[in-house]
């Protein structure tokens, strides 16, 4: 008996390689057409909240007001007969409430703060200094020499702060009349410093 052929098995089409499909495929975008007209609902319209009242420049002060506030800033200097340092911080807040409303307020004032400062602070820096110095020289015998010369300088430059005083009353005077006072120095300097010169 003649041998059977094997008939070959159907042959297989070749796999296509397909790329894998996503499992949560994510959805196009899908775009609203908006209509012409805008949709006016029954309900009345409701106007817009008012702005905030605008920033206001502070009001300059009146000439009377300005005298005032120059005499007050160098009687200032009175505080430190009660309280040792309370003109300095008076004439300062003078100084800095008042000096975008008055060129003529912030002068005095600022003239004032620092006569202050050099009058009654710079007095007591030297006393204290003075004393100092002839107590270290004292070591060396040359300070018992100076005791008398510091016990004399002692009482002139505790005098300084009451020169001060008279000096800050005559300013207050000129200024409620209305004068331009200015403090020996002082004033030339603090014009100098108010206008950028």
């Amino acid at each position: 008996m003649p041998a059977k052929k094997k008939t070959p098995a159907p042959r297989k089409p070749p796999k296509s390689i397909t790329p894998p499909v996503p499992v949560n495929p994510v959805p196009a975008p899908v775009t609203k057409s908006v209509p012409d007209k805008p949709i006016v609902s029954a309900a009345k319209a409701v106007p817009p909240a008012p702005l905030e009242k605008p920033y206001a420049p502070p009001q300059p002060l009146t000439p009377d007001d300005e005298r005032t506030w120059g005499m007050v800033s160098h009687l200032s200097t009175l505080l430190n007969l009660f309280t040792g340092f309370g003109g300095p911080i008076a004439a300062l807040i003078i100084y800095l409430v008042y000096k975008d409303r008055s060129r003529f307020v912030a002068y005095h004032s600022l003239q004032a703060l620092i006569f202050q400062l050099i009058w009654w602070f710079g007095g007591g820096v030297l006393i204290g200094l003075m004393w100092a110095i002839v107590g270290a020289l004292s070591a060396v015998l040359v300070g018992i020499v100076l005791i008398p010369i510091a016990l004399i300088c002692t009482p002139v430059f505790a005098l300084l702060p009451l020169g001060a005083v008279v000096y800050g009353i005559v300013g207050a005077v000129q200024t409620s009349q209305g004068q331009d006072f200015k403090y020996w120095l002082v004033g030339d300097w603090v014009r100098g410093t108010l206008t950028g010169s």
